[in-house]
């Protein structure tokens, strides 16, 4: 073997990921190149989710209800639904005061009744400019929905002595935005055993679970404590259907199957910049589950990018539902916090949603563009 300077060798092993061994001594190998969390404005990709509801046979009368992505705007629009199975009946209801859509389906009971929802969908990533505004506009009444409280988000008590010791000496909404989601980031943590995306109660996620929770807890909390800012902002429930194109497994869905895959955003109205998307848990997630170790501090370089990136931007690899909250459904009688999952009563009981093997249901997704 041709003789090979030192300086060769190791530049050879760097290439390797060799831990090259001279004098004894194992040197490191070098660290890898850090991913990198970017997402920038994109092309349109189309994708299809199937929601199949099963319920066990010779079961009685049940009641179905699937969310349906309703959002229709400049980074998510619909192509159409499909209804299969061997419901009595089934129908795709609007709610009049949110606009959320959702499928209603109604078995009288026997046989073995069975739901099928398809649903066509395009995303992109969507993006924020800081350095340049625009004149926007949105309907009052959307706005002031988006400011009031609701039955997971108080805006009184604990809520608002939080957002006013969070807020004091901000100068305008922007920073008010910014201060929230920094809080957040730094305060509160994502709690593995919380079970599905959170109950979303954020009074409960100040004063009992030590400011922990998932999804639906911590974006709820950056929600609620915008809104008692004086700042309008709202949940955006949905599910993630395919992975991250930067590499972060927990940013993503990583197979076909997305049955557990939820995932609720927030976004907040920004004057001269629109809806503004915002996903301080979803930092959290990373820091707490996209290593083998509990990354506690925000500057940590892994989380920093993702930290910047989530405060106006977010992937396309994920469809919105709705943004309704107390929502009354069709058919049955009490509210419901949020829809993101699959609802079900057999019997006139309410099944488990977060139980999809008992319940049961399955739910897949797919590129179109492929």
């Amino acid at each position: 073997m041709p003789y090979q300077p030192r300086r060769s060798f190791l530049k050879l092993a760097a290439a390797a990921g060799l831990a090259p061994v001279l004098g004894g001594l194992a040197l490191p190998a070098p660290a890898a190149e850090p991913r990198r969390f970017a997402p920038q404005p994109s092309d349109w990709r189309s994708f299809q989710t199937v929601t199949r509801v099963t319920l066990p046979a010779g079961s009685g009368p049940a009641q179905v209800w699937l969310p349906v992505p309703s959002l229709d705007n400049d980074y998510q629009r619909s192509i159409g639904n499909e209804i299969g199975g061997n419901a009595a009946s089934a129908r795709i209801v609007t709610d009049p005061a949110s606009g959320a859509r959702y499928l209603h389906a109604s078995f009288q009971g026997g046989g073995a009744p069975e739901l099928v929802l398809t649903s066509s969908f395009q995303t992109r990533n969507r993006t924020v400019d800081w350095s340049r505004t625009a004149e926007v506009a949105e309907d009052p009444a959307v706005l002031k929905a988006a400011l009031r409280p609701s039955g997971n988000k108080p805006l009184d008590g604990v809520v608002a002595e939080t957002a006013a010791g969070i807020t004091a000496g901000a100068q305008s909404d922007v920073d008010k935005v910014r201060a929230i989601y920094a809080w957040i980031v730094t305060n509160c943590h994502r709690n593995l055993d919380t079970p599905g995306c959170g109950p979303g109660d954020v009074v409960a996620t100040l004063a009992s679970a030590g400011n922990g929770g998932k999804c639906a807890d911590l974006n709820g909390l950056f929600v609620a404590l915008a809104r008692a800012s004086g700042v309008p902002a709202r949940d955006v429930y949905g599910i993630r259907v395919a992975p991250s194109a930067f590499g972060f497994k927990q940013l993503g869905a990583n197979d076909a199957a997305i049955t557990g895959a939820q995932h609720c955003r927030a976004e907040v109205w920004l004057s001269g910049h629109g809806w503004v998307a915002m996903d301080p848990a979803d930092v959290l997630k990373v820091m707490r589950a996209e290593t083998d170790t509990w990354i506690k501090d925000p500057a940590d370089p892994l989380v920093a990018q993702v930290n910047a990136a989530l405060f106006g931007n977010w992937e396309g690899n994920w469809v919105g539902y709705n943004t309704a909250e107390d929502l009354v459904l069709a058919g049955r009688d009490r509210p419901l916090p949020f829809l993101m999952y699959p609802q079900a009563t057999l019997d006139g009981k309410p099944l488990d949603e977060l139980d999809a093997k008992a319940f049961a249901y399955e739910i897949t997704a797919r590129p179109l563009d492929a």
